[in-house]
Protein backbone atom coordinates (compact mmCIF):
# COMPACT_ATOMS: atom_id res chain seq x y z
CA UNK A 1 0.00 0.00 0.00
CA UNK A 2 1.23 3.36 -0.84
CA UNK A 3 -0.15 6.17 1.39
CA UNK A 4 -0.02 10.17 0.17
CA UNK A 5 -1.01 12.43 2.75
CA UNK A 6 -2.32 15.73 2.22
CA UNK A 7 -3.74 19.07 3.29
CA UNK A 8 -1.76 20.54 5.88
CA UNK A 9 -0.86 24.19 6.30
CA UNK A 10 -0.89 27.25 8.25
CA UNK A 11 -3.47 27.96 9.97
CA UNK A 12 -4.32 30.48 13.01
CA UNK A 13 -5.56 29.08 16.29
CA UNK A 14 -9.06 28.32 16.34
CA UNK A 15 -9.39 27.24 12.79
CA UNK A 16 -9.77 24.13 11.07
CA UNK A 17 -8.07 22.23 8.56
CA UNK A 18 -9.11 18.85 6.41
CA UNK A 19 -6.39 16.20 5.94
CA UNK A 20 -6.67 13.49 3.19
CA UNK A 21 -4.53 10.28 3.22
CA UNK A 22 -5.28 8.32 -0.22
CA UNK A 23 -4.20 4.87 -0.35
CA UNK A 24 -2.84 3.38 -4.19
CA UNK A 25 -1.68 -0.15 -4.71
CA UNK A 26 -3.98 -2.24 -2.66
CA UNK A 27 -7.85 -1.68 -1.71
CA UNK A 28 -8.11 0.52 1.40
CA UNK A 29 -10.39 -1.07 2.89
CA UNK A 30 -8.86 -4.11 4.29
CA UNK A 31 -6.47 -1.96 6.60
CA UNK A 32 -7.04 -0.04 9.79
CA UNK A 33 -5.82 3.67 9.02
CA UNK A 34 -4.46 6.03 11.71
CA UNK A 35 -3.15 9.43 12.14
CA UNK A 36 -0.15 10.30 13.92
CA UNK A 37 1.62 13.41 14.41
CA UNK A 38 5.52 14.10 15.51
CA UNK A 39 7.50 16.91 16.35
CA UNK A 40 11.16 17.51 15.61
CA UNK A 41 13.07 15.88 18.52
CA UNK A 42 9.95 13.94 19.98
CA UNK A 43 8.26 10.71 19.63
CA UNK A 44 5.45 9.94 17.19
CA UNK A 45 2.11 10.78 18.82
CA UNK A 46 -1.16 8.83 18.01
CA UNK A 47 -4.24 11.50 16.97
CA UNK A 48 -6.60 8.60 15.81
CA UNK A 49 -7.62 5.23 13.99
CA UNK A 50 -10.45 4.12 12.27
CA UNK A 51 -11.19 0.27 11.80
CA UNK A 52 -11.46 -1.16 8.07
CA UNK A 53 -15.41 -0.93 7.86
CA UNK A 54 -15.46 2.68 9.46
CA UNK A 55 -17.64 1.65 12.03
CA UNK A 56 -15.28 1.61 15.18
CA UNK A 57 -12.99 4.94 16.00
CA UNK A 58 -10.71 6.09 18.50
CA UNK A 59 -9.21 9.66 19.35
CA UNK A 60 -6.56 10.64 22.15
CA UNK A 61 -7.56 12.34 24.52
CA UNK A 62 -5.82 15.25 23.59
CA UNK A 63 -7.58 15.72 20.64
CA UNK A 64 -11.06 14.20 21.52
CA UNK A 65 -14.05 16.55 20.53
CA UNK A 66 -12.34 18.66 17.86
CA UNK A 67 -10.93 16.17 15.46
CA UNK A 68 -12.85 13.25 13.56
CA UNK A 69 -11.28 10.37 11.37
CA UNK A 70 -13.67 9.13 8.35
CA UNK A 71 -12.92 7.09 5.44
CA UNK A 72 -14.54 7.03 2.37
CA UNK A 73 -13.54 3.51 0.99
CA UNK A 74 -15.02 4.06 -2.49
CA UNK A 75 -11.97 6.87 -2.63
CA UNK A 76 -9.47 4.78 -1.46
CA UNK A 77 -9.21 7.52 1.28
CA UNK A 78 -9.28 8.68 4.62
CA UNK A 79 -9.63 11.80 6.36
CA UNK A 80 -8.95 13.46 9.58
CA UNK A 81 -11.24 16.86 10.11
CA UNK A 82 -9.57 19.15 12.70
CA UNK A 83 -11.45 21.82 14.04
CA UNK A 84 -10.67 24.14 16.71
CA UNK A 85 -6.88 24.32 16.35
CA UNK A 86 -4.23 24.83 18.99
CA UNK A 87 -0.63 25.69 18.60
CA UNK A 88 -0.22 22.37 20.20
CA UNK A 89 -1.54 20.64 17.50
CA UNK A 90 1.29 21.76 15.32
CA UNK A 91 3.51 18.85 14.13
CA UNK A 92 4.02 16.72 10.69
CA UNK A 93 0.81 14.49 10.61
CA UNK A 94 1.61 10.83 9.06
CA UNK A 95 -1.26 8.44 8.10
CA UNK A 96 -0.28 4.58 8.38
CA UNK A 97 -1.91 1.76 7.55
CA UNK A 98 -2.44 -1.82 9.37
CA UNK A 99 -4.35 -4.88 9.46
CA UNK A 100 -5.17 -5.91 12.46
CA UNK A 101 -7.33 -3.63 14.27
CA UNK A 102 -4.97 -3.84 17.58
CA UNK A 103 -2.54 -2.02 19.71
CA UNK A 104 -3.92 0.96 17.76
CA UNK A 105 -1.77 3.43 19.19
CA UNK A 106 1.84 2.05 18.69
CA UNK A 107 3.61 2.90 15.39
CA UNK A 108 5.59 0.39 15.62
CA UNK A 109 2.76 -1.77 14.78
CA UNK A 110 1.27 -0.01 11.56
CA UNK A 111 2.55 -1.73 8.37
CA UNK A 112 2.86 0.75 5.72
CA UNK A 113 3.28 4.52 6.07
CA UNK A 114 2.76 7.77 4.09
CA UNK A 115 5.31 10.59 3.84
CA UNK A 116 3.64 13.42 6.23
CA UNK A 117 2.12 16.61 5.57
CA UNK A 118 2.94 19.97 8.06
CA UNK A 119 0.59 21.62 9.84
CA UNK A 120 0.96 24.55 11.85
CA UNK A 121 -0.67 26.36 13.93
CA UNK A 122 0.13 30.03 14.83
CA UNK A 123 -1.34 31.71 18.05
Amino acid sequence: VQLQASGGGLVQAGGSLRLSCAASGRIIRNYAVGWFRQDPGKEREFVAVISMNGVLTKHSDSVKGRFTISRDNAKNTVYLQMNSLKPEDTGVYYCAAKQIYRDLSVPAGYDYWGQGTQVTVSS
